[in-house]
């Protein structure tokens, strides 16, 4: 009877967060705050919380820390050697007799840089460039920045650094063929939907007003002037880090360092030491900048899985009693409700989600293997539509573009990609 009352009162007190982050609640002080109060609810040992949910949890998440670090410096080095901006700008030269041609290769230049690339700084610098080139065709903003951002969130699920914050959740899951064979399926499945997204809306793209659109001069993105014809292989730098760890089974962060590295040679920025140590603490500095906010969030999130983790004897009862023992069930259930990712909400992982992650993950019910892809599915819902997302929020920013348009053109394109993506991560893990 007393873990059905406690466990009652953790699940009111997971209610009341998921409110107080669709609220716009600070993240980093939510889930410190639930760390705290399920350690209390929960009636955790004092010492026991101390060390077992605020000490070990952060010590221990060092290591994904350290990916993410160098995952951050590999997309700002991609930026700020003018990689990025170089594929982009190809992309004008391409396809201008034939505008939905055109706009089906900016998404796939858009979806290739960030396989590796990642954070708002970066997608700022690529849709600075590729936004108006949609516009020049004559896509229209709904379509035009829906496409772009759905292009972001396709190759989410391979992006090393993504992947790294997800694993928070499910520590058992390794960054490998194993999980890559599905991250690239899932990956194509949403990269054929904006494919077909564009077609769908050919006529319109055919017969929409051309526009141009002013840039920021502070938003503008480096790009790399081509010197030499073999410096056209950094175009294919974005995906080394990915390569490397599928064909050679090595571990992301030599991966990492080897294409930061190769990208700096390529592009120049190692000629002469004083210009080298200077790009390379500039982009460190920037990358650190990045991601500072992502790291506290990510320590605070740890100790509220901990918390979650201390307590699964209070709701295993309550979980099992109303969750769906059948994984296929499951897998489309979190399909059909994808949409309750979005404005952090309680199927988002990075936002009200992280409970139901933790949760989840904690009671044992379920593969950890099984548990990362089908919660990841909605997260990359609202990853490529939420408006709460900062690079979306930037992205109807700088194009004026009304909110409502934004998801009434791209959400039932995501919806449907989550619902089979779920049926193929069922068939793979389930």
């Amino acid at each position: 009877m007393t873990n059905v009352i406690i466990g009652s009162l953790l699940l009111i007190s997971f209610v009341l967060f998921i409110f107080y982050i669709i609220k716009g609640g600070n993240l980093t002080v939510g889930f410190l705050g639930m760390a705290i109060l399920w350690a209390v609810i929960g009636m955790v040992p004092f010492n026991t919380a101390i060390n077992k949910i605020f000490a070990q949890p952060a010590l221990n998440y060092g290591p994904t820390i350290i990916y993410i670090v160098f995952g951050s410096w590999f997309g700002r080095v991609l930026v700020d050697s003018g990689i990025a901006g170089s594929i982009s700008g190809q992309t004008e030269k391409v396809g201008k007799k034939n505008p939905v041609l055109a706009a089906i290769l900016v998404c796939l230049v858009t979806m290739f840089i960030f396989v590796s690339a990642y954070g708002v700084g970066s997608v700022i610098a690529i849709g600075v460039i590729l936004l108006p080139i949609l516009f020049s065709l004559g896509v229209p903003k709904d379509i035009a920045v829906a496409a772009f951002t759905l292009s972001i969130g396709a190759p989410m699920y391979v992006n090393v650094v993504l992947f790294n914050q997800v694993r928070a959740f499910f520590p058992d899951v390794t960054y490998g063929s194993k999980y890559l064979t599905f991250g690239w399926v899932g990956m194509i499945v949403q990269l054929l939907a904006v494919v077909i997204f564009l077609l769908l809306n050919s006529k319109r793209i055919k017969n929409g007003e051309r526009e141009v659109l002013k840039t920021d001069s502070e938003d503008e993105a480096k790009t790399l002037k081509i010197t030499s014809g073999w410096q056209y292989l950094t175009y294919v730098i974005p995906i080394v880090p990915v390569l490397l760890n599928m064909l050679l089974k090595w571990d992301a962060i030599p991966s990492l360092v080897i294409s930061t590295v190769l990208a700096m040679l390529m592009t120049g920025k190692m000629n002469g030491s004083k210009k080298a140590i200077k790009f390379m603490n500039d982009t460190m500095q920037q990358a650190i900048s990045d991601i500072a906010g992502l790291i506290f969030f990510l320590l605070a999130l740890s100790m509220f899985t901990a918390a979650a983790a201390a307590n699964t004897s209070r709701f295993e009862s309550i979980f099992r009693a109303i969750l769906p023992q059948n994984t296929l069930w499951l897998a489309l259930g979190l399909g059909i409700l994808a949409p309750l990712a979005l404005f952090r909400g309680p199927l988002h992982v990075w936002g009200a989600g992280a409970a139901t992650a933790a949760v989840l993950t904690a009671t044992h019910l379920f593969s950890q293997w099984y548990l990362l892809p089908v919660l990841y599915i909605p997260t990359l819902l609202a990853v490529s539509m939420d408006v709460t997302q900062s690079w979306n929020i930037w992205a109807l920013t700088y194009t004026k573009l009304d909110s409502r348009k934004f998801l009434k053109a791209g959400l039932p394109v995501v919806w449907i990609v989550s619902i089979i993506n779920e049926i193929i991560a069922w068939t793979m893990f389930g």
